[in-house]
């Protein structure tokens, strides 16, 4: 729990041990010491077995606003047991110097900053177009509810497209189900950091209050969230949750060169974004609506890389060197998000989409020929699936009783983007902890207990729970009301650039409609008012 995060520090400095060792590195203060608890995992050692242990990686402030992360205390770390807030231990694994460059790029650290960028202005001077009645949103055709849970942070609810006057549900409920974090470190204590950001750290509870005109540009309304903390008290994190509407370029756009009319219209999506801190890193999560019925959720990846000291004149092996004797290890992040589903209604579908190249013969005696062969995806073992992008593959829920104009099935397909598996060994804790991470797709009926891809209880889960517990039965998902559950890996191997805060990185998925409508639903887009003469006749 976040109030631990301050009380387990507090133990951490005053621990004779640990002042004892951080004293032979010269570092005298321990006020200036940041502690980070890093949950401990489950590496199967005795002593640790029933006990709520977190690993305290540590770094050295020259003064309170300094970036402690540029300067890692490499080879101390505190073993506290959260229960009893007591220092079970101060492993110490070996002098090494601390790095000897600061790394702080707040605004008071800045000697001089651009000076050729203009204002630019958002402005909505009628307000923006959406109506929001408590939780529940309306904005253009899209109709939704906005949720929050201090485990999940940011969810959708109930998301349906108004259609010929009818709403048509596409979405029960969307969230992110649980993330972690791995590092390829193999020595020290390093191949203990996996954390699980949601299921361990609560990243809704870490989530940031925005501000406008810094997270947020435009005519913003914000939801606040109300949680508990540690001790069950209530508190709430104002501006938890952002909307907003943005211009997103050339919606459609055709000009008939026979006679010189040009039709175009610009696109428009809404934002409902938040935002979290979990120690080092940040992590944006933005859902985009789009006028023709698309969802997309982005992930924003920004923050500080966690870091690590090395020793003068070597060179790492398993990290990058992004300031001297500044190691920054090779990681990936994975996210699970649910998805339940409700195109049209609950008896749903899934099939795998593959473009297959025709051999040569008969049927494509030139040699051209290839077309999308769909792939029904019956049980939850048949349904366990990973991308393949040289196959075009995605995948589409349909409701195979209700049915378009062209008698086609009414669908949603999802579309992967940027992905990856891990790399650690199969026999490794960590897959064996969030099992999820070696399928980007798995799908399950509905079942209201199964809400995480890691089970409900993950830390120090020795493993197999959650979604391999859940598919164990390989239950019917053919014609029903059921999960998607995707599987989104991001590979970050560090590089100087990100250092010492890292640009945002992007990643993302989305859902796009497939023979949902009868045809191109965004004809009825009115062209704008600030197109010049000759756009549109």
């Amino acid at each position: 729990m976040f109030d631990e995060f301050m009380e387990c520090e507090a133990a951490v400095r005053a621990d004779s041990r640990f002042r004892a060792a951080i004293k032979k590195r010269g570092i005298t203060d321990p006020n200036l010491v940041m502690v980070d608890p890093w949950s401990a995992g489950n590496y199967g050692y005795e002593d640790e077995e029933g006990r709520r242990l977190v690993l305290c990686r540590n770094f050295a402030r020259s003064s309170p606003t300094d970036n402690g992360y540029a300067r890692p205390i490499e080879g101390v770390t505190a073993v506290v047991d959260l229960n009893s807030m007591e220092v079970v231990r101060v492993d110490d694994y070996g002098f090494v110097p601390l790095p000897p460059e600061p790394g702080n790029y707040g605004a008071e650290f800045v000697d001089k900053f651009r000076e050729d960028l203009k204002p630019l202005e958002i402005t909505q001077p009628d307000g923006p177009s959406f109506r929001v009645d408590g939780w529940s949103v309306a904005w253009q055709k899209w109709h939704l509810r906005v949720g929050f849970t201090p485990r999940e942070g940011l969810v959708i609810h109930t998301v349906g497209y108004e259609d010929q006057g009818r709403i048509r549900s596409i979405l029960y409920r969307a969230a992110l189900s649980d993330m972690v974090v791995p590092y390829g470190e193999p020595g020290k204590d390093h191949y203990r950091k996996n954390a699980f950001d949601a299921g361990e750290y609560g990243i809704g509870s870490l989530t940031n209050s925005l501000t406008l005109g810094c997270d947020c540009l435009g005519d913003i309304y914000y939801f606040d969230a109300a949680l508990n903390d540690g001790n069950g008290q209530p508190f709430t994190i104002p501006n938890a949750v952002c909307m907003h509407e943005e211009d997103y370029g050339i919606l459609w756009k055709h000009t008939d060169w026979r006679n010189g009319q040009t039709e175009v219209r610009r696109s428009r999506r809404l934002v409902i974004s938040s935002v979290a801190t979990v120690g080092n890193y940040e992590y944006g999560f933005f859902w985009y609506f789009y006028q023709d019925g698309t969802i997309q959720m982005e992930i924003k990846l920004t923050g500080i890389i966690n870091t690590a000291g090395i020793a003068e004149g070597e060179t790492p092996k398993y990290g990058t060197l992004v300031a001297p004797q500044l190691n920054a290890h090779v990681h990936q992040h994975f996210f699970n998000f649910r998805l339940d589903m409700s195109v049209d209604g609950e008896e749903n579908a899934v099939f795998e989409v593959n473009t297959v190249a025709e051999p040569p013969g008969p049927d494509n005696p030139h040699g051209n020929a290839f077309y999308a062969e769909k792939m029904p995806l019956r049980t939850e073992h048949e349904a366990q699936r990973v991308v393949d992008p040289m196959k075009g593959r995605y995948w589409m829920v349909s409701n195979t009783t209700a049915r378009n104009a062209l008698g086609q099935p009414v669908s949603y397909k999802l579309m992967p983007g940027e992905n990856i598996l891990p790399f650690a060994h199969p026999d490794a804790s960590i897959m064996k902890r969030a099992g999820f991470m070696t399928r980007h797709l798995w799908v399950t009926p509905y079942d209201r207990d199964e809400i995480s891809a890691t089970g409900p209880y993950p830390n120090q889960h020795p493993g197999g729970a959650g979604l391999p517990e859940y598919t164990r039965n390989d239950r019917n998902v053919e014609n029903t009301d059921l999960v998607l559950w995707y599987t989104l890996g991001y590979h970050h191997v560090p590089r100087p650039e990100d250092w010492p805060i890292s640009p945002v990185a992007y990643c993302g998925f989305s859902l796009k409609p497939v023979g949902f409508f009868n045809t191109n639903p965004v004809l009825d887009v009115p062209p704008s008012d600030h197109c010049e003469e000759g756009c549109h006749t």
